[in-house]
């Protein structure tokens, strides 16, 4: 009797829980329809009411991204031109001139020409701003107009007008296929040590690395360094078909877990490795992201590889793209990732922003440890730590924001027109009397400019009394120096971000490599490891 009355009981619980999800289920689509036909109805009445003329794509852009921009800053709307943009991302062929932008208000500034492309044939440079297109002038356009303009059909003819240097030059351009190689660049450091560089996880970066790889190895390679730096991530098939090249088949490379339990997956490795034993060192920095911490993550649990560098990134998260109506589509974080040990590498805590709308971070709680297969301990929260550390200056504030301005660009284009030759890649460095020069040249760059500076300008335009120019100049000049103090105590890292500009003027991005494979610090500490023998072994050890 007490056995069939516990039946029932249960009979009872199951059937209260199933209604109450169903419920709960119901009460949240209601909410969301809801909250749907609301704005509907919002937009319906403003659209018919309101004394203006209202831009209905723009109005439903602005609500999307404000919709969006309290959750992580992966999550986004895509209209149909960011949706081409994103697959160029993805497949690394477009058709268009071979340049990378920046959109201004007087039009189109060329950041880099692509060696070999159309726009290197026309002889365009970085820093030319194309101000006419077909005659049309691309003075104050909107970023999403202007993005249009230089991509099209292969083979297609168009007139140009750009401003270089205060001139205007008419050119003739021709698209072409452009092909995004991932691998831009991969050589021989010395007799035995071979150098690939990946610079993103496009659907090309495993064949890339893999096409590298080989040639290195009928070249002699005996070893590898792995460059991973600012490489910001992509494709996380790509990234498990990376850490496949060095790992056994049938190892976990990485988990995710989500809200979905569909999309909650183990993804081991399917192929034969390339090489399980050569010695490599990968490098990462704090610019290292998503599928580079995926490789660097799963080759440092396996002891695989030397981790060296800077702290990266930390993004444990993953996106997939959803399908929308009019070609329209979503990236939303759907996920977050785990490396074979365990750990989630995510650094900023996006779901429980304080008040003012700051980001916490995961390991401002502390952090938690794990062991890679040897035993070693590594730790979650706030990216994948190196094994080697190669220590820079900690950037100040006010040199964050002068790497993030156009100043070092500007002064890049200054150089290149005031001295027609420099040395060759590999010998150039920049000497303590350009580095003045740059000092000296923020002073008329309007880009950099601190926040102190801008509250200061701001408090003197609302003054209306001229009889404090004296003052003003004064406290300008005070601030001006207080600024250069701060950004001088990174002067090993702005030296290489301008050495970096200035040669890829001369001799595009290879020349940039050429250079560091011979000069780059932490190139050379990588090597000097793996001559040691003795002392790489005992870092992957316990």
């Amino acid at each position: 009797m007490k056995r069939v009355n516990f039946k029932k009981k249960i009979v009872v619980v199951l059937l209260i829980t199933s209604l109450f999800l169903t419920y709960s289920f119901k009460s949240k689509f209601f909410e969301v329809a809801k909250q749907i036909e609301i704005y509907n109805t919002l937009f319906k009445e403003l659209n018919m009411y309101y004394v203006d003329e209202i831009n209905p794509a723009e109005l439903t852009n602005k609500a999307i991204k404000n919709t969006l921009q309290d959750l992580d800053p992966y999550t986004n709307f895509y209209n149909e031109q960011d949706v081409e943009n994103a697959r160029i991302r993805r497949e690394g062929e477009y058709g268009g001139i071979g340049v990378s932008v920046f959109y201004t208000q007087k039009g189109i500034e060329l950041r880099e020409v692509y060696k070999g492309n159309s726009a290197d044939k026309a002889a365009l440079k970085a820093g030319d701003i194309i101000v006419s297109i077909e005659g049309q002038s691309l003075k104050n356009m909107e970023r999403d107009e202007l993005s249009m303009f230089l991509k099209g059909t292969p083979n297609s003819t168009f007139s140009i007008e750009i401003e270089r240097q205060g001139k205007l030059i008419t050119k003739e351009l021709t698209r072409d296929k452009v092909v995004v190689n991932p691998v831009p660049f991969f050589d021989m450091i010395d007799e035995e040590t071979g150098y690939i560089i990946l610079t993103r996880f496009n659907n090309k970066a495993s064949s890339e690395v893999k096409k590298a790889f080989r040639k290195l190895k009928e070249r002699g390679m005996k070893k590898l360094v792995f460059d991973l730096r600012s490489n910001p991530g992509g494709s996380l098939l790509e990234s498990i078909n990376i850490s496949n090249f060095f790992l056994p088949k049938g190892k976990t490379i990485v988990s995710t877990k989500a809200k979905i339990k569909k999309w909650s997956n183990t993804y081991k490795s399917t192929n034969e490795p390339l090489d399980l034993e050569i010695p490599l060192v990968v490098l990462v920095n704090g610019r290292s992201a998503s599928a580079s911490e995926i490789v660097s993550g799963s080759l440092q649990d396996y002891d695989r590889a030397v981790i060296m560098g800077e702290r990266s990134f930390g993004k444990g998260l993953v996106q997939r793209y959803r399908e929308l109506t009019y070609g329209t589509q979503l990236k939303v974080t759907i996920s977050k990732y785990y490396t074979p040990s365990g750990r989630c590498i995510q650094e900023l805590d996006y779901a429980n922003r304080d008040k003012n709308g700051k980001v916490p971070k995961f390991s401002d709680n502390g952090v938690n440890q794990f062991k890679t297969a040897n035993g070693r301990i590594v730790y979650d929260g706030g990216g994948v730590l190196p094994d080697v550390k190669i220590a820079t200056s900690k950037k100040t504030e006010e040199t964050k924001k002068l790497l993030s301005s156009s100043a070092i660009f500007n002064f890049a284009t200054d150089y290149f027109y005031k001295n027609p030759t420099i040395s060759s890649a590999e010998k150039f460095q920049l000497k303590n009397t350009d580095f003045k020069q740059f000092i000296d040249f923020l002073k008329t760059d309007t880009t950099f400019v601190t926040e102190q500076e801008a509250l200061f300008k701001k408090a003197y335009s609302a003054s209306k009394n001229s009889g404090i120019n004296a003052e003003y100049k004064k406290i300008k000049e005070k601030l001006f120096k207080d600024k250069v103090e701060q950004i001088s105590k990174n002067k090993d890292i702005l030296t290489d971000a301008l050495k970096a500009e200035i040669l890829q003027r001369y001799y595009y991005k290879e020349g940039v490599y050429n250079h560091n494979i011979k000069n780059d610090k932490v190139i050379a500490e990588a090597v000097k490891l793996m001559k040691n023998e003795n002392k790489y072994k005992q870092i992957l050890s316990n």
